[in-house]
């Protein structure tokens, strides 16, 4: 069967057993899955990020990177890139459409635009990520907070690029962890209060060699009444290497496949 000369009515029909699949699978209790714990003796480096303020570090392959959400800040954003070929870079749509969800948290992955894992959702407390706004620009500081010339999360991301020799067009969309984005009817985005807890954080396991940018700036729809985000920490550890029965790697048969291609970079 040649999969690329098929008949409309069959891409269609095969969409659909696809996303069917998703939903089901999306909707089947799995067993609990074991945590990754960080260690004191696991911890190689923390960092802490001032309000409006970014950060950059390469986590080589099986490190992890925590993102603590220490005073419950409305969103910090993340953008990674393959630190072996920086051309290769976090991809918004694929890591949404490979996974049949917007739902970003424990278990699920985040695909390079070549169809790779960068890294993988091994914890996370908050349970609310954004990949589908992006950051804030000056445009929505001027909108929200009536400043075009406050920090924000293109620019804190594009100032990252510049410093390893990369352009604007290296920066995609990135990816905003505690900030709770729902989809309405209309297609407009709006935010969920009540979800930011002081204290969250997310755990991702580096599946390259990665350059990671963390920006500590408000979502661009966060309710925030004035710009004073405050400090978040990162801390960088050594994550135990993954089980057979490891969750991100067995949660769906597109992070199998995404795996697959990521792997034979380390055969």
């Amino acid at each position: 069967m040649q999969i690329d000369q098929q008949t409309p009515d069959w891409y269609r029909a095969r969409y659909n057993q696809l996303r069917d699949q998703a939903l089901q699978s999306e909707n089947t209790a799995r067993p609990a899955a074991t945590p990754i714990e960080m260690t004191e003796a696991s911890v190689l480096h923390r960092e802490t990020i001032p309000g409006g303020w970014y950060w950059s570090t390469f986590v080589p392959r099986g490190q992890a990177l925590r993102l603590i959400n220490t005073s419950g800040n409305n969103g910090v954003s993340v953008m990674l890139w393959n630190a072996d070929d920086l051309s290769e870079r976090y991809n918004a749509g694929d890591t949404m459409k490979l996974q049949w969800t917007t739902c970003l948290t424990t278990g699920r992955v985040l695909f390079s635009d070549m169809g790779r894992v960068l890294a993988s959702v091994i914890g996370d407390s908050c349970g609310f990520s954004d990949t589908l706004v992006g950051g804030s620009t000056p445009q929505s500081n001027q909108r929200n907070f009536g400043s075009a010339s406050l920090r924000n999360t293109r620019n804190n991301l594009r100032l990252t690029a510049g410093k390893y020799g990369m352009a604007q067009h290296d920066v995609a969309s990135c990816i905003t962890f505690f900030s709770h984005i729902s989809t309405q009817a209309d297609g407009s985005f709006k935010w969920v209060e009540g979800d930011v807890h002081p204290g969250a954080h997310v755990d991702l396991r580096a599946e390259m060699n990665l350059l990671v940018a963390v920006s500590n700036c408000p979502h661009p729809l966060a309710p925030d009444a004035s710009f004073a985000p405050a400090p978040v920490e990162a801390v960088r550890w050594q994550a135990p290497a993954p089980a057979a029965d490891d969750l991100c790697r067995t949660f769906s048969e597109e992070a199998r496949r995404g795996f697959d291609n990521t792997d034979i970079l380390f055969a």
